[in-house]
């Protein structure tokens, strides 16, 4: 079921806000969860991270003033919760996230494609969390420098540079493993 953002906001100025919570939930659920799988790797940890993002999304409902789209803001929402875990989880287990999350998804069958598709998501492991937010926002869900520079704050010179920075290092990974 596709609602048009408009309607969302609608109801949030109208202060219905459970309506507008279960819409944005129906609309955004999926796309959010694959932006934070591809962030955090594990379905688990996924699961949490949404959990976490649509907690602080209720919350803040009354907050969100529309200066941005609603996406964006949900987007920035999923990212940050998924840097945050990740942080979280690297402090709480003392080594890189890049070697758990290549073990995990080279040893659990995280990943159902063939060994291209493994080799590219162990290519991305090894990425600096904000370089792998980039590049899944541009590579993954083809957003624009634009939309990504809304959902990260950055500027998009900042973004291209990440963005080709990220590529260059794929490129290296897969030439050399």
């Amino acid at each position: 079921m596709s609602v048009d953002e408009t309607e969302i906001l609608s109801l949030l100025k109208s202060g219905s806000n459970d309506r507008a919570f279960t819409l944005i939930v129906e609309q955004f659920k999926e796309p959010l969860y694959w932006h934070t799988r591809r962030m955090v790797i594990s379905h688990a940890d996924a699961d949490d991270v949404i959990q976490n993002t649509f907690l602080k999304v209720w919350k803040n409902l009354d907050k969100f003033s529309g200066d941005s789209k609603l996406y964006t803001w949900l987007y920035r929402i999923a990212t940050n919760e998924s840097i945050n875990f990740i942080n979280k989880r690297n402090r709480n287990l003392n080594e890189s996230l890049s070697n758990e999350a290549i073990q995990v998804a080279g040893n659990s069958g995280g990943f159902d494609g063939d060994e291209i598709q493994l080799k590219l998501q162990r290519a991305i492991l090894t990425l600096p969390d904000k370089q792998r937010a980039v590049f899944n926002l541009k590579y993954f869900e083809d957003k624009k420098y634009d939309e990504i520079s809304e959902i990260l704050d950055t500027s998009v010179g900042a973004l291209k540079a990440s963005y080709h920075h990220a590529v260059k290092k794929i490129k290296e990974y897969l030439e050399n493993n």
